[in-house]
This record gives structure tokens, C-alpha cells and sequence, in this order.
């Protein structure tokens, strides 16, 4: 029969009673200051050993509300599983059965177990109003009575406090841990200071950004740890408080925005201090503002191009001019060719200027090196010179030519060309860069060789990473050899390095072939086309006029001039012309305009029409002349240009 739980008066009434209380208090003070469940229960065991000697104990914790399972404890080891009767113990509370479990079993509330007619012993552990676990003991039959029952209650009361506050400092530890866990996986570093300065608490972000042990951090003030020069930023940054406001930091190439927020709106005794890593931020940001500088720049070398191109254009042209007039005085004729060239080579920087800047899509086509490499070099001429730099170019005969775009390509050498001159020039002395184009194999190879510092072995396998550079902060982005390289992967190129710290280095550009090589330029004539053309010519510049009328009427032409679009229509309206050469930047009306009027009053003319213009940089400039699939001169143009489109009329005339 299972005997109810004790109704017995309070322990002590008896002898017998003031012993069982001597042990609970035994099992008490021992207990006290065990905040780990394993030695609980170990000190459990040993207390009902020594207090029932019993011939077997089984005991559980229940774990209803984890994952875990249920972890049932058995002394001695080896004995029947006896989980069914401890899952049992908390629908049957305290109980003593002095005859066994051979009721129950019949009862068909347990299955039939060895040596269940012996005398058993059961109790729950009880936190919160509900039962945490169970513990059965087993004697000889007849062994266990209520007095034994009352014992094992209060050593299992005693117990299930202890249990319960084992679990306590479980779940604080797990908290604790799981909050080093979470803050340790925030890549901000952040700090926990009180009012006096001094670290309650920090992550390993921190801890690693201060280059300290985390356990040395806690309790010892946060200005011993940082940068000397961090401190104002920082004392700043704890005195705005909650303001939302940050605070810059630098340390080498690294940069922080520091805020400061308190734990709470309620709690303001401690304050966290958040370091937010904003380097790879503005270095893009940086990156951003570079790039609309560029563009800003793109824009002005096309303005400034367009504004130089209409005085070229007179000078060019007059000089050419006048150096076909025979009646030329032969004192003159040197100062003539010498303002010719430097016309011409003043013409070629403005063009080499609006081709690095012009915005259009890449178009490869095969491509003469020497040309490409000469106009390089002249756009960094001056750079060249203040880096005291000679540059040597060195083409073989015969070179074949890749199939490039021209603008990506030249590029690619601008890049080149101007880190060797800026890695001769941070040796303080001058040198040498040398392009040698030569042929490899099935295309070409272009190498550029300076007698610079050369780079360690580690620097080298750096070099081509976006944003690595040895230069100075503001001196390089470090782009420039990894868009290299990728402009001449989308060629079927590649790029390699060959250096030696302490004599230079070597950067190869290897470009495939044209797939079809263009056909050999056809011979034109030199002298002036024998028909007799009407050419109309419609510009703002004056000197412009004066140069085409001057030039068109001694080759044998008919020359007729407006000053802008609307004379030019009213010209069209009257006369028959063969040619319509036209400005595009105009007042009044712009030769787009000019030309859109013309083909609605008379189509056949405008068929005729011929841009001369500087303004080829923008992308919708570049777009209307293309859309018309008809010729343009850019100015400045020579004579020889103009030549060629006067022949070309005639034969269609």
C-alpha cells in the first residue's frame, strides 16, 4: 500500500524527531554556498546513504522546458533503468511503500521491475509549485516507514532549494556568456565606462583596437588605453551624450565615428562608447568625390578644348595658307613652318586632351602604337619635367597592330607611365622611363622600365589589389593597376610585373592582334579637286570665315559666308550650293538647329551638310553626329583634311 505524505506535527516534538532535524541541518549547512547542480546532487547522494542506508537510489531532473533530455542518476551504477518510476513520483508525490511497487505494477501504472516487491521510497523536487525532478530509493521489504519518508523530504526540501539556485546562477552565467558571445560577434568595437571613466565592460573589438587583453580592461580607466590623441575626441564624445552626434578618429590609415549612448534613458551612471570602423566608408566616399572630380575635369578640358579649338583652327589653317603661296618672302618661309608646327602641335595636344576625357562607347579597332604612345606622352610632358623624367619611346619597324580601344589603352599607359615617374621621383633624383613596343608571339608587347626603387618581393604581390598604393595619403587611390588589368582582360591581354627591390621595375602589356587588319589607305591626290565647287560656310568665329573663303578661293572654289544659322538659311533659300560647311556651337541658331531647318526646306541639301567642331567631348554631340553617318572635320583641321573632303564631294557631285 503507498502510504499519503506526512500530516505529522513539526519536526522536533520527539527524540526521534530532533535527530531528523539534526540531519537536515547538517545537509543544509553543507549545502550552503554549492551553486553547482553536480555537487548538489552528489552531496544529495552521500546524505541518504549515510542517513537510509539504502540498497539502491535512482534520481532525475526534469528538463520539460530545454531541449535536453531528462539525465537520471543510479547508485550504485549498473542497476535497472528506473525512469517509468521517477516519471511517476510527480503524480504521486512523497510516498513511502513499505511493501513494494507490485500495486502499482498491477495497477498497470509501472511495468513489471526487478526486485519490486522491496520496500521503496519516493520523493519530487519542487521549485515554483511544480515538480523538478524525483529521486527513488530502495530498501529491504519492510526497511522504509514514515519517519524514514519525513527525512527524505526534508534532505530532497533542502535539495530542490539548492537545485533551484544552481539554476539561478546557470542561467545568469549563460546570460553573461551569451552576451560576451554576441557583443565579441559585433565587429563595432564598444566599451561600457562609468561616471569616473573607468571600464565596466568591452568586446573583443575593442579589446584587439586598443591591442590589450579583454581582462585586463575591466575596472581600469579607458584613457590609459587609447591613443594619446584620441583623448580630446573622446572626452568630447562622453560629454554629448545621447546627442547623437559623433566624433571623427584617425589612427594611421584606420578611421572611427565614436558616439556616446547611455545604458538607458533612466540609467545614466555608465555610458557605451561605440567605435564604428569607417575606413573602407570614406575611402569609397573618397573614391566618389575623385571620381566627380574627374568628371568636373572632363568637362572643363571639353569647354576649355572647344574655346582653344577656334582660334587653332585660324591659326592652323593660315599657316598652312600662306605656306602655299608662292610669293611668299623666303624670310619668311622658316618663321612660317615654325608657327605651323607649333600650331599643329598645340592642335594635337587639345585633341589628345578631348580624347582622355571624351565619354563614348569602347570601340576597338586596330590601332598604330607609335601614335597612340607619342600622344601619351605629350599629355604628361610637364609632369614628366617637374619629376626631372626622360622618357625614351622605342617602336620596332613593321609593328603590327593590336585591336584596341584606343582611349582604354592609352589609359592603361597613362597609369603606368605615371607611377614610374612617380616612383623615380621618390627617390629624389632623375631617371629614365622607357616604352619598347615589340612583337610576342601572336600579337604585341609594350614594356614600361624605369630606373626607380624597384618593390620588395611583398609589395609586388600587392600591386595590382583595388586601393593598394605606397603613395602618401592623397597621392594615390590605388585603382589604377587593378582597372589597368581589367581594361586588358576585356582586350584577351594581360599585364605582368618585374621588379627587384633597389633597380626598378618592369611592367609588360601584352595586347593580341587585329583579327582583321584594315585595308591599306587608299593614295589621295595633293593638288585641288579639278570641279568647281559652291561651298557654303556657316560659323560665328570670323577669323574662321576669313581663313575658309581666303583658303577655298585659291583653290579655284566658290566660296560664300554666314556669320550664324539663320543667315545661313536665308543663303540656302536663294543660292544652289554643292557643300554646307557648318559650325555646331552657334548663336541664334545652333548648327543642329541650323541643320534640322535645312532638311525640312530643302532635303537634298542637307544631305550635303559637313560639321566642322570642337565640341566632340559630349556624349550627345558625339551621338548626332554619328546618327547622321556623314563626315565631320574636328577642328582644328589641316588643309590636307579639307582637301580630302573637297574630293570626296566632287567625285559625288
Amino acid at each position: 500500500m503507498v502510504t499519503p505524505p506526512s500530516t505529522n506535527p513539526a519536526l522536533g516534538a520527539n527524540p526521534d524527531d530532533l535527530a531528523l532535524l539534526r540531519r537536515v541541518t547538517a545537509f543544509g549547512q553543507e549545502l550552503a554556498g554549492t551553486l553547482r547542480r553536480a555537487s548538489v546532487i552528489d552531496l544529495l547522494l552521500r546524505h541518504i546513504r549515510e542517513s537510509l542506508s539504502p540498497t539502491e537510489i535512482a534520481l532525475t531532473l526534469f528538463h520539460r522546458d530545454a531541449d535536453a533530455q531528462d539525465v537520471v542518476h543510479a547508485w550504485p551504477t549498473g542497476r535497472p533503468d528506473r525512469r517509468a518510476l521517477l516519471q511517476l513520483v510527480e503524480r504521486l508525490g512523497p510516498s513511502v511503500l513499505p511493501d513494494g511497487l507490485d500495486a502499482l505494477v498491477a495497477e498497470g501504472d509501472l511495468p513489471t521491475m526487478p526486485d519490486s516487491g522491496d520496500s521503496w521510497l519516493l520523493a519530487p523536487f519542487v521549485a515554483r509549485g511544480r515538480a523538478t525532478g524525483a529521486v527513488a530509493i530502495r530498501g529491504e521489504h519492510g526497511r522504509f516507514g514514515p519517519s524514514s519518508l519525513r527525512l527524505l523530504e526534508g534532505l530532497v526540501a533542502q535539495a530542490s532549494i539548492a537545485l533551484e539556485s544552481a539554476r539561478l546562477v546557470d542561467l545568469h552565467d549563460d546570460g553573461r556568456r551569451s552576451w560576451q558571445e554576441v557583443v565579441d560577434a559585433i565587429s563595432p568595437a564598444l566599451c561600457i565606462v562609468d561616471r569616473g571613466g573607468r571600464i565596466r565592460r568591452a568586446n573583443r573589438a575593442f579589446a584587439d583596437l586598443v591591442n590589450a587583453p579583454p581582462a585586463s580592461l575591466i575596472g581600469r580607466p579607458w584613457i590609459a588605453f587609447v591613443p594619446p590623441e584620441w583623448t580630446a575626441d573622446l572626452q568630447r564624445a562622453l560629454e554629448q551624450q545621447g546627442a547623437g552626434r559623433e566624433v571623427e578618429l584617425r589612427t594611421g590609415e584606420q578611421t572611427y565615428a565614436v558616439t556616446a549612448v547611455p545604458i538607458s534613458a533612466t540609467d545614466r551612471s555608465a555610458l557605451v562608447l561605440l567605435f564604428d570602423d569607417q575606413t573602407e566608408r570614406r575611402r569609397l566616399q573618397d573614391q566618389l568625390i575623385q571620381s566627380e572630380k574627374m568628371s568636373a575635369i572632363g568637362q572643363l578640358i571639353a569647354g576649355i578644348a572647344h574655346d582653344l579649338n577656334n582660334p587653332l583652327a585660324s591659326v592652323v589653317g593660315f599657316a598652312d595658307f600662306l605656306g602655299e603661296v608662292p610669293s611668299v618672302p623666303p624670310a619668311l618661309r622658316e618663321p612660317l613652318t615654325v608657327i605651323r608646327e607649333e600650331a599643329e602641335r598645340a592642335s594635337n595636344i587639345v585633341k589628345n586632351l578631348l580624347s582622355f576625357a571624351r565619354k563614348q562607347e569602347h570601340q576597338r579597332r586596330p590601332t598604330a602604337l607609335r601614335p597612340l604612345l607619342d600622344a601619351t606622352f605629350v599629355l604628361l610632358r610637364n609632369q614628366l619635367m617637374a619629376h626631372r623624367v626622360e622618357a625614351v619611346v622605342e617602336v620596332e619597324p613593321d609593328l603590327p597592330m593590336p585591336d584596341i580601344d584606343p582611349n582604354q589603352i592609352q589609359q592603361v599607359f597613362v597609369n603606368l607611365i605615371n607611377n614610374a615617374a612617380q616612383a623615380i621621383a621618390s627617390t629624389g633624383r632623375p631617371g629614365r622611363v622607357l616604352v619598347r613596343a615589340r612583337r610576342w608571339l601572336d600579337g604585341v608587347a609594350i614594356d614600361v622600365i624605369d630606373d626607380g626603387p624597384g618593390m620588395s618581393e611583398g609589395l609586388a604581390a600587392q600591386a595590382f589589389e583595388p586601393f593598394f598604393t605606397t603613395k602618401p595619403e592623397g597621392e594615390g587611390t590605388g585603382l589604377g593597376l587593378s582597372i589597368s588589368q581589367g581594361i586588358l582582360r576585356e582586350h584577351g591581354g594581360r599585364i605582368m610585373l618585374s621588379t627587384e627591390e633597389g633597380r626598378g621595375s618592369t611592367f609588360t602589356v601584352q595586347l593580341p592582334l587585329a583579327t582583321n587588319p584594315p585595308p591599306p589607305a587608299q593614295a589621295t591626290g595633293g593638288g585641288t579637286p579639278t570641279k568647281r565647287l559652291r561651298v557654303l560656310v556657316v560659323d560665328d568665329e570670323p577669323h574662321i570665315l576669313h581663313y575658309m573663303h581666303a583658303t577655298l578661293d585659291a583653290w579655284g572654289h566658290v566660296p560664300v559666308v554666314a556669320r550664324n544659322g539663320r543667315e545661313g538659311l536665308d543663303l540656302a533659300d536663294r543660292e544652289h550650293f554643292d557643300l554646307v560647311i557648318s559650325d555646331l556651337r552657334m548663336p541664334e541658331l545652333s548648327g543642329r538647329e541650323f541643320y534640322e531647318e535645312l532638311a525640312r526646306r530643302h532635303p537634298a541639301l542637307a544631305t550635303r551638310v559637313v560639321f566642322s567642331t570642337g565640341d566632340t567631348v559630349r556624349g550627345d554631340t558625339l551621338a548626332f553626329l554619328e546618327g547622321l553617318d556623314r563626315p565631320y572635320l574636328h577642328k582644328p583641321f589641316s588643309l590636307a583634311e579639307l582637301r580630302t573632303l573637297l574630293a570626296t564631294v566632287a567625285q559625288d557631285a
